[in-house]
């Protein structure tokens, strides 16, 4: 045999030897080495559309003022109710609606009404008219509270103070008035409608 060949031979078995012994140490996975943990995979990270949803899910809003017994009531019916989000909403409903109402848009008022209210407001949009009399603007919003809640049943009522200025030809005066919106809380529609509206004394 040339020993070229017995040099080829020789390189085969040494071949096969190392990698009949690298099979044996990392062949098969048995498990980290003793002592050390196995690295955890990395976790996908959390989109903000996820966080977002699980800020609404695992957090209750804070009930705070005299209205707090009402709020909290309301949110145990129905948890997506945040006193926060709701005067908010109130805030621009009383800005649409006031506005609606000194330009007498009936269309604008009469979804957002309750019938009691709807009557009086059409009544006086009717009266302004027939006699021509403007009706004062509104210029700001000063303050915007909740003053009082309650829960009768299925139907959700919350009272909120505003205090506005008004301009009412070259004057301006304060304008202080307590707005009652109310809901069934077992409803579909998200919707609060004004309810009854009575001036601060």
């Amino acid at each position: 045999m040339s020993s070229s060949l017995i040099e080829l031979v020789l390189l085969a078995a040494i071949a096969l030897f190392v990698g009949w012994r690298l099979y044996t140490t990392l062949g098969s996975d048995a498990g980290p080495p003793e002592g050390r943990a196995r690295t955890q995979a990395p976790t996908t990270p959390k989109t903000d559309e996820r966080r977002a949803e699980e800020a609404r899910g695992g957090l209750r809003p804070a009930f705070t003022g005299p209205a707090a017994a009402g709020l909290e009531a309301i949110h145990s019916a129905d948890p997506s109710f945040n006193p926060a989000e709701f005067k908010q909403g109130a805030r621009s409903a009383y800005e649409m609606l006031a506005t609606a109402f000194a330009r007498g848009d009936r269309e604008t008022l009469k979804p957002w009404l309750d019938t009691d209210v709807w009557e009086a407001w059409d009544a006086a949009i009717a009266e302004r008219e027939k006699t021509g009399v403007e009706a004062p603007q509104l210029l700001r919003i000063r303050h915007c509270e909740i003053d009082d809640a309650s829960l009768d049943g299925t139907m959700a009522r919350v009272i909120v103070r505003f205090e506005a200025e008004l301009g009412d030809g070259d004057m301006t005066r304060k304008s202080e008035e307590y707005w009652t919106f109310m809901r069934d809380v077992q409803s579909d529609d998200p919707n609060w409608l004004l309810d009854d509206v009575d001036t601060a004394t």
